[in-house]
């Protein structure tokens, strides 16, 4: 396909490159194991990439914030640059973004690798929680210019029961869920290639859809 109207840093092509972020650095995270399923339910037109650094990045200092960058938040800027769209998934704590992952959010800021990049996210949460963290998450994606994926924003409330021992969830419904949000990505990166939905993309909410449930709170 042809790609001169994809959104910057996107690609046209059959293949797309999707970056998994979880919010969590908890061991067991339902958050991280919503993205790991996630990454093996995916398509074959997709490569699902995990990013697994949130706890290396240093406190966010505006005066780091120029070349040469630290390594971390260097690679991460990189990571974002190469993927054609990322995939949130955060917890919340004390009613708002948990602040490793706020941490996260800031070293974008400086930078343009964000700015109109497709984005969409997943809350495992019970219904009623977690809207403290997506309000706050709206906040920041609107501040950076990211162009949220209305139609894969989905929440998929998510037991950590269901996390089985290989941090993954075996929820046939779960599972067809988040392959479901992949599909979503990938098909608007599809469209807006030949230029059809660029204008979808809404930066300034995650208004969302529930999906159906496969446990409670994560």
């Amino acid at each position: 396909m042809a790609n001169t109207s994809a959104p910057a840093g996107t690609t046209a092509a059959a293949h797309a490159r999707i970056l998994l972020i979880s919010g969590s650095t908890r061991e067991g995270s339902t958050n991280t194991a919503a993205l790991r399923t996630a990454r093996a339910v995916a398509p074959a037109e997709v490569t699902a990439r995990l990013y697994d650094r949130l706890a290396d990045l240093p406190a966010f200092n505006p005066d780091d914030d120029h070349e040469p960058l630290p390594p971390a938040a260097a690679e991460l800027r990189r990571e974002i640059a190469a993927a054609d769209a990322l995939v949130f998934c955060t917890p919340e704590y004390a009613g708002t973004l948990p602040g490793s992952f706020k941490n996260l959010l800031d070293w974008t800021v400086g930078g343009v690798e964000i700015s109109g990049k497709p984005v969409a996210w997943i809350n495992v949460a019970a219904e009623g929680r977690g809207e403290g963290a997506h309000e706050a998450l709206a906040t920041v994606l609107g501040y950076v210019g990211a162009a949220v994926i209305e139609p894969a924003c989905r929440r998929i409330p998510l037991a950590r029961l269901a996390v089985g021992p290989d941090g993954q969830v075996a929820d046939r419904s779960f599972r067809a869920a988040v392959a479901g949000v992949l599909h979503a990505i990938l098909g608007y990166l599809r469209e807006a290639g030949q230029g059809g939905r660029a204008a979808q993309a809404d930066s300034a909410g995650l208004p969302g859809r529930s999906a159906p449930a496969a446990g409670s709170p994560a």
